[in-house]
Parts: C-alpha cells; sequence; structure tokens
C-alpha cells in the first residue's frame, strides 16, 4: 500500500531531515490534511516546521500533532492556532493498517515532507523505526568513508 511519490523542489513546501537521522523508513504513505484557509496560505509560503512532529491513531482517525504552521501574516482575526492537532486524510484500511503496526511492533508514525499535489497539499508519512546510537554513528561513518574515496579519487585523476 505505500505510494511512493517524486516531488520536484517547487513543489516541496517543507522536509524533516531530522526523522531520516533519528528513524529507518519503513514504509511511506502520501496522505491529505485537513487545513483552513490560513493554514493553506501559510503553508504555500513555507512556513512549516516538522520539528518533533508526529502521527497518532486516535478514534479511528490519523492525526497530525505538533506540527508548526505560523500564523499568516494578513490572518487578522481569521489565524489559526500554530500547533492544533490536523487530521490526515486517509482510507480507512491503511488506517487499521498503521493502528496494528504501531502497536504491535513497537513502530511510529512521523512527518516526512509536506508538499504541493495537483494543487492540494499532500503529506508524505513514514512508518517508521527508531535508529540506536551504534546505528547513527554506523551510517555517519559510512558517509565519511564514501566521501574519503571521491576524495582520493579526484585526487588521483
Amino acid at each position: 500500500m505505500g505510494k511512493n511519490r517524486k516531488t520536484d523542489n517547487s513543489s516541496l513546501l517543507a522536509g524533516n531531515k531530522k526523522a531520516f537521522h533519528d528513524f529507518t523508513v519503513l514504509e511511506r504513505y502520501e496522505a491529505g490534511v485537513s487545513l483552513t484557509g490560513t493554514e493553506v496560505k501559510s503553508c504555500r509560503a513555507r512556513n512549516i516546521s516538522l520539528v518533533d512532529s508526529y502521527v497518532r491513531i486516535q478514534h479511528g482517525q490519523a492525526v497530525l500533532l505538533n506540527v508548526h504552521i505560523a500564523p499568516y501574516e494578513q490572518g487578522n482575526q481569521f489565524n489559526h492556532d500554530p500547533k492544533r492537532k490536523r487530521p490526515l486524510l486517509l482510507h480507512k484500511r491503511e488506517i487499521l493498517k498503521l493502528f496494528q503496526q504501531t502497536r504491535e511492533k513497537g513502530l511510529t508514525l512521523v512527518p516526512l515532507k509536506f508538499y504541493l499535489s495537483k494543487g492540494l497539499i499532500k503529506v508524505e508519512i513514514g512508518l517508521c523505526k527508531g535508529k540506536t546510537k551504534g546505528d547513527k554513528r554506523e551510517v555517519l561513518r559510512e558517509r565519511q568513508d564514501a566521501k574519503d574515496v571521491n576524495r582520493a579519487i579526484r585526487m588521483h585523476k
């Protein structure tokens, strides 16, 4: 059921680099987000922070928590609460599957990126497993080794 969508940089509104550092992404899902008018305008202006955000299944519905969407500057009295709970739009069978996996296997749901798709704001959520300190160090070591190899190849050309 995981839906992979390629997005170009012009449609990317916000990314969550920390999620890729802290978690191993097992599956990815595309979901719509229920937003108010001022939230949409603020998202299009790229005023989104996904730091420490997560998704929880509550009462049979996926809810996006801790995402900070800055208040829209021209929103005046109609502005929104920056950290309100935002319902995600997923199929019922996807929600049930995600609920079972997060409950049984100790996995978590993390938003990976916000982007535009056909004029609509979508969020890519990942079914993730937490990395240990050793895993994180190993990834950093592999990256450094790859940089060293590339540098050595360039020097000998």
